[in-house]
Formats: structure tokens, C-alpha cells, sequence
């Protein structure tokens, strides 16, 4: 399925259940194949990753933040936040959450060469 019709179920389901989206993160072959700059008014990041941050309130006054992959595949990590929580260090728990999507996903195999493939 073609990565645009794949972001737009994503968006209407989570839309649907009471997300709403924060970040779109692309790689830049993602960016040129769907040939967008923003969704639903979010501004396209240039990112290593193909993802989907997602927000919505949690549980005492907590925010719940969820990073979707963008693929047929459902995978998705989830945090949640407390009100008082600075920032700073929930942009980096964000970071650490792509950073981890990354490696599963887009990161080559370690020890592998180019000739073994």
C-alpha cells in the first residue's frame, strides 16, 4: 500500500479514538513519495524515521504521547507524562522513543557489509 493512503488511515483512526496529531517525522524519499509539507496543519520533519507523534490526555492530568510507525505494520510506542514534568525532559524520553524506532526499523543489520548482502 502506498504511504500515503497509509498516513491518512492512520490519522483518521487515531483522529477517531481522540488523538491528536503533533509531529509528522519523514525521511526524505518518504517526503518526496507522498509530496507534502504538512498534515492537518502539522509541519513535515525531516527525520531519520517514517512516524507519527499523536496526543491525547491520559489519566490523572497525565498527557499520553504516541509515536506511530508509518507502515501497514501497527507498531507504535507509548508514553505518558505528568503535568508538571519540564519540557525538556520530555523531549528527550521523545527522542530516546525515536531513536529506538530507528534501530528496529530503519538502522542497517550491525556486522553486516554491503558484499554479504
Amino acid at each position: 500500500m502506498e504511504k500515503k493512503k497509509i498516513l491518512g488511515e492512520i490519522v483518521a483512526t487515531y483522529e477517531k479514538h481522540g488523538w491528536k496529531l503533533r509531529k509528522v517525522l519523514m525521511r526524505s524519499e518518504t517526503r518526496k513519495q507522498v509530496g507534502f509539507d504538512e498534515v492537518n496543519g502539522v509541519a513535515v520533519e525531516d527525520a531519520q524515521i517514517d512516524a507519527l507523534w499523536f496526543t491525547r490526555p491520559s489519566f490523572r492530568g497525565r498527557e499520553a504521547w504516541e509515536m506511530r510507525l508509518l507502515a501497514e505494520t501497527p507498531y507504535a510506542l507509548f508514553e505518558t507524562f505528568a503535568p508538571d514534568e519540564p519540557e525538556e525532559k520530555q523531549e528527550k524520553i521523545r527522542r530516546e522513543m525515536e531513536h529506538g524506532l530507528f534501530e528496529n526499523f530503519f538502522a542497517k543489520p550491525k556486522g553486516r557489509s554491503q558484499a554479504s548482502k
